[in-house]
């Protein structure tokens, strides 16, 4: 923190404007010390020696020393002596002070019955015509009082401390009662979000249905005169890192109306019904500002679909505060202008009714950003960069396909950082091809300690995974290959994947046959297999087992999907087909997998030679690329084929007549 006599922190707070903790904890330990010490003291000056009934019959009270004897509660009896006796010294040894002013009882008589110890004082008494003053009173020990509450007073303290801690941000106010009260974060026009549609780049199906909804808090009568309702909400639905909250802040930033901002999450507490409590004292503050803007980060913290959860009992706090939800938002107060909207990755375990029209009329689907759409991402976050002349932004959004906005943010940063490690001025291309490197495969491990025989196991296989892929035809085409270790993998290969909507059987086989070829290639030069192939083998798993149990496209079991896209098979403890196609399943996924691994050690044993020159090359070398590939096997013909096909394809437009094109669409 700067230094600033303005913004200066008081002492007895902290940053975040809360009361030190340490305050509740230096107050309770002084009083307790204070008391323990006054206690101790007090009993340390008021000890009086015990006397017996005959000591105190025969000895002290017939002396004529005793100045008045008080009897308490009837269980014993304080004496206090007369100055002349203490100033003779012939009690010096006897009693704690000899002090004429002293106050204090000098001996204790306990006694069992009161009675009796009244009728031998008033014999003595009268036997030596003394003249002692005889009292009874009720002792009002206040200090033993407070020292017995002590225990349940400081736990009540620390309750109340406890819960002020756990309320403390809930209403803003440090108060118990408000633990009940909404935790959202307001914005309106004292604290506006400067995000705005022009900030997010790409999106722009996701905007425009947004931008719709901001037009309505806007203008309604424009709307509303043709007879149209205002949305109740909408659901933003995508892979995480794609900019569902960046489009919530966007809103927040576009509409004039106060945007109430929270997480799912906000509403789960350790109490009953403060869940609830919570979502209608949300939606109350948002009625009374309304038009207004409702936002639910991560809503399947409360929205998943109820039932499913048998062991929590009868009373669900979370499904109790998805009633309240589900309420609030299309119950019989359907007038108010207040619009929900609401993010997650989790669409399918959200409940059916949270999703029906008229609570989320509309569900905007936020998917990974497509070439155009990861180029216009890269040129937001590159503005802050120093960057080299002539850095071509297309070649980055080529370089990093399946990536999310966040993930290419990371990439930005991570290029900037690696530059400024290398002592740059500028951050250049190769800066950005290192940070790819870095997110996808990890950090660079030379340090590690590989013997030669592992090394030459390690560059045969992955020669082999950029053989086969060279020379299969629907294999993503490759950019680099290397042997040096990179997080928890020995050697890695970087493909550059074709972007598609749909796949074949073909593609997927032949993806399959160059995964496999790592294993092939140890197969065909050694002779032996090893470990390495672990994540090969998961990968190829899954695609054979995917192709077989949800595509349909194996030939034996025919046109079938055994996939739940809602979710619900999950919980059930049955399958969806009998144990004989079980068993089918079964060998038509090792069948799959065993055809690849075969053609596989086919078109290695068919090109050993340009396998070990390669494997040669990555072994002097430890990274080659796409160059030296060609440079081995000459250039790909399949990718002179699709420039070809596309080529035609790009001709026959230009050239067919419009009623041709018509027709064929027909």
């Amino acid at each position: 923190m700067e230094k600033n006599d303005n913004n200066r922190v008081p002492p007895t707070r902290n940053p975040q404007g809360r009361r030190s903790p340490l305050g509740f904890w230096w107050v309770s330990a002084m009083i307790v010390v204070a008391i323990l010490g006054i206690e101790y003291f007090y009993s340390s000056e008021t000890t009086a020696r015990e006397l017996s009934q005959r000591e105190f019959f025969n000895e002290i009270l017939p002396s004529g020393d005793v100045r008045e004897v008080v009897v308490y509660n009837k269980d014993y009896a304080n004496v206090f002596l007369t100055s002349d006796a203490l100033k003779s010294g012939r009690y010096k040894d006897r009693v704690n002070s000899t002090s004429p002013n002293n106050t204090s009882p000098h001996f204790k008589v306990i006694f069992v019955d009161a009675a009796n110890f009244e009728k031998t004082f008033n014999e003595v008494v009268d036997k030596n015509s003394l003249e002692v003053m005889l009292k009874k009173e009720v002792p009002s020990n206040a200090l033993g009082n407070i020292l017995s509450w002590l225990p349940f007073i400081l736990m009540i303290g620390f309750f109340i401390f406890m819960m002020t801690r756990m309320s403390g941000a809930a209403g803003g106010g440090s108060q118990v009662f408000n633990i009940g009260k909404s935790k959202a974060r307001v914005f309106d026009e004292n604290d506006r979000i400067k995000v705005t549609f022009e900030n997010v780049a790409g999106l722009q199906g996701a905007k425009e249905e947004l931008q719709e909804i901001v037009n309505f808090l806007r203008e309604p009568d424009k709307y509303t005169r043709l007879g149209g309702k205002i949305p109740k909400g909408a659901l933003l639905v995508g892979p995480p890192g794609t900019g569902k909250t960046l489009l919530a802040k966007a809103i927040a930033g576009e509409a004039s109306v106060p945007f109430f901002s929270l997480s799912g999450s906000d509403f789960v507490e350790m109490f009953v019904g403060v869940g609830a409590s919570r979502v209608r004292d949300l939606f109350k503050q948002a009625k009374e500002k309304s038009p207004a803007i409702i936002f639910i980060d991560e809503i399947d913290a409360i929205g998943r679909a109820r039932g499913k959860n048998a062991v929590t009992g009868s009373n669900d706090e979370r499904e109790n505060t998805l009633n309240q939800l589900l309420t609030e938002m299309d119950g019989f107060q359907t007038d108010t202008n207040v619009i929900v909207l609401a993010a997650t990755n989790r669409a399918d375990i959200l409940d059916k009714a949270l999703l029906r029209a008229g609570r989320f009329d509309r569900q905007i689907y936020v998917d990974l950003p497509d070439l155009p759409e990861r180029e216009a991402i890269f040129r937001v976050h590159l503005k802050p960069l120093k960057l080299a002349d002539g850095l071509d932004i297309a070649f980055l959004a080529r370089q990093t396909p399946g990536f999310s906005g966040a993930d290419i943010a990371n990439v930005c940063n991570e290029a900037a950082l690696i530059a400024a490690r290398r002592n740059k001025d500028h951050v250049e291309k190769e800066d950005f091809l290192s940070a790819v490197d870095r997110i996808v495969g990890g950090l660079e491990k030379r340090t590690r300690i590989i013997s030669p025989a592992e090394k030459r196991a390690i560059a045969f296989h992955e020669a082999g995974h950029a053989t086969v892929s060279w020379l299969v035809r629907h294999a993503a085409p490759l950019v680099k290959v290397t042997i040096v270790p990179r997080g928890q993998s020995l050697g890695a290969a970087w493909y550059l994947p074709e972007e598609r909507q749909i796949t074949t059987s073909e593609q997927l086989l032949d993806e399959m046959c160059a995964t496999l070829g790592g294993r092939a290639a140890e197969k065909v030069i050694f002779d032996k297999i090893s470990t390495g192939a672990l994540s090969d083998l998961e990968k190829v798993s899954r695609q054979a087992s995917a192709m077989v149990t949800i595509y349909g496209l194996n030939e034996r079991l025919g046109n079938i999907t055994y996939y739940d896209s809602t979710g619900q098979r999950d919980y059930g403890f049955t399958k969806p087909y009998s144990e004989k196609t079980a068993q089918a399943i079964d060998e038509e996924i090792s069948k799959i997998i065993e055809e690849q691994y075969q053609r596989a050690i086919d078109i290695l044993s068919a090109n050993k030679d340009k396998l070990t020159r390669l494997a040669e090359q990555l072994l002097e070398k430890e990274v080659i690329f796409k160059e030296d590939l060609e440079a081995i096997f000459g250039p790909r013909p399949f990718d002179e084929e699709k420039t070809v096909d596309v080529a035609v394809e790009d001709k026959k437009e230009e050239t067919a007549p419009a009623s041709d094109t018509t027709e064929k669409e027909s």
